[in-house]
């Protein structure tokens, strides 16, 4: 028999040097990130003209494609653990999760179900527990999964929710979420094939929390016209604001209407584990169901949601199935195959790096983050309002801040300020200094901080502002604006 010489191998030593060269890039990376800049810009040509190239059918010597990674790709990748990346919603990271994801990684674990990997399904069981305890669900009946993100989190739940209430038949199923949820939510229902005259989407009120009366009354109408209510989708923390949904209003009507309560939480719902940020929270042990995404404000690398629900049995009974060629490797009820509660079949073991960096740093350091974080939001709302060119157009909540330039001493339209605005994003943005973009509120331009990063500093943020002065001032002197 001919001797198979492609086994995609290298000598152990090769293996040891280049993988000591991929750690220690790592770690010179994230002990010197503040002084790099954060943020990467790069056209499709530009990218093309470093990458555009056939597959290889001889391949290069390993350090070589190393030194080439480290150079262009890493490089040309915007750093969203960096101290000033501000916008959409950072992910600072930690280390010892990055390694524990390159075990999992490296030994190529199997974390679908209980036989393949024994170890690996224990993990997600205690580390799901450890969070159901954390978020006030029934550790006995509660349950979850670890997922890619709040979007598969949110999928995972809406398509329980349809399961659960409306069985077989959702032809004349409704669900109700609000103008401020996330645009993950808007994604799933299309993809569980709910047609847009299903979906009602509520007004918020001056606050930008889900407006109760008109909820009630699009229920009521929903019920006489002879259709089925079956979800209710709240949030708590808005990616805009961070706002929080009354949560316990809207769960008393889920429990006199026998609606399925989600609450998509990938945001703001670890605020909960926050004596800050817990009073904010009233409700969300009520949920049927629960989406964090560790990945944001627990501190893990990409990819890792979670969802969590009241009653583990729920995710079984939507999710499970039984083809032949598993047939052999089905345990007791207490052995958990993961592939049961979610949709995936093949999955990565990600409960590892949240297990590593909980026993490593304990919960503690993990609150004392996040209260850190919120509390650095409100400083900034404090300095924000005694400056006399600054407006503060959502206050700090959740540790999301939003602001627009707006001098006191100078009137200017609306439209004059939403350039400035504008400007000022896209020049601070293009300084590659800092990662700051504009949303949009109640119509008007603004500048939104989300200050999740435990690393991130008083001095950090002062600096940024002060770029953000010196482009308002350019643009007022390129464009003349005077009153």
């Amino acid at each position: 028999m001919k001797k198979n010489r492609a086994r995609l191998e290298l000598s152990k030593n090769t293996m040891k040097t280049y993988g000591y060269r991929v750690v220690d890039a790592i770690v010179d990376h994230l002990t010197t990130q503040h002084q790099k800049l954060p943020v990467a810009i790069g056209s499709r040509e530009e990218m093309d003209s470093l990458f555009l190239e056939e597959a290889p059918e001889k391949g290069m010597e390993p350090n070589q494609v190393l030194d080439f990674v480290l150079e262009k790709v890493m490089t040309n990748s915007t750093n969203l653990s960096h101290p000033k990346a501000y916008s959409f919603v950072p992910g600072p990271s930690n280390y010892v999760s990055v390694m524990a994801d390159a075990l999992a990684t490296g030994y190529n674990i199997f974390s679908g179900g209980w036989v393949a990997s024994p170890a690996a399904a224990e993990l997600e069981i205690i580390t799901i527990q450890w969070l159901l305890k954390l978020f006030g669900f029934p550790k006995k009946k509660g349950g979850g999964i670890f997922t890619s993100g709040g979007s598969m989190a949110n999928l995972t739940a809406l398509a329980t929710a349809r399961r659960i209430k409306c069985g077989d038949d959702f032809s004349k199923a409704v669900i109700y979420l609000s103008d401020q949820a996330h645009s993950s939510n808007i994604k799933a229902i299309r993809v569980l094939g709910f047609k847009k005259e299903q979906i009602r989407i509520i007004p918020t009120d001056i606050e930008l929390k889900f407006a109760v009366n008109k909820l009630k009354n699009c229920i009521a109408k929903d019920r006489l016209d002879g259709l089925h209510p079956f979800c209710l989708i709240a949030t708590s923390g808005t990616t805009n604001t961070g706002t929080v949904d009354p949560l316990n209003e809207l769960a008393a009507i889920c429990k006199q209407e026998n609606i399925w309560f989600h609450i998509d939480g990938a945001y703001g719902a670890v605020a909960y584990l926050s004596e800050k940020g817990r009073p904010l929270m009233k409700g969300m042990t009520k949920a049927d169901s629960l989406t964090v995404d560790p990945h944001k404000w627990f501190f893990q690398p990409y990819e890792m949601g979670c969802l969590l629900v009241r009653n583990h049995k729920h995710l079984s009974h939507t999710f499970t199935e039984k083809p032949e060629y598993l047939r052999d490797i089905e345990g007791n009820p207490s052995e958990i195959n993961f592939y049961d509660h979610g949709i995936q079949l093949t999955r990565r073991f990600r409960a590892l790096k949240f297990y590593m960096s909980l026993k490593t740093f304990g919960l503690k350091e993990f609150r004392d983050a996040i209260t850190y974080n919120i509390e650095l939001a409100e400083e900034v709302e404090s300095i924000l309002r005694t400056s006399k060119n600054w407006e503060v157009v959502f206050p700090a909540t959740l540790a999301v801040i939003n602001f627009r330039y707006h001098p006191i001493k100078d009137k200017y339209s609306e439209n004059e300020l939403d350039a400035i605005n504008q400007y000022i994003s896209e020049s601070v943005v293009s300084s590659r200094k800092a990662l700051l973009v504009t949303t949009l509120l109640h119509g008007q331009v603004v500048l939104r901080m989300c200050l999740i990063n435990p690393r991130t500093t008083l001095d950090d943020v002062k600096e940024t502002l002060a770029q953000c002065n010196q482009f308002a001032n350019e643009f007022l002197e390129q464009n003349k604006v005077a009153h």
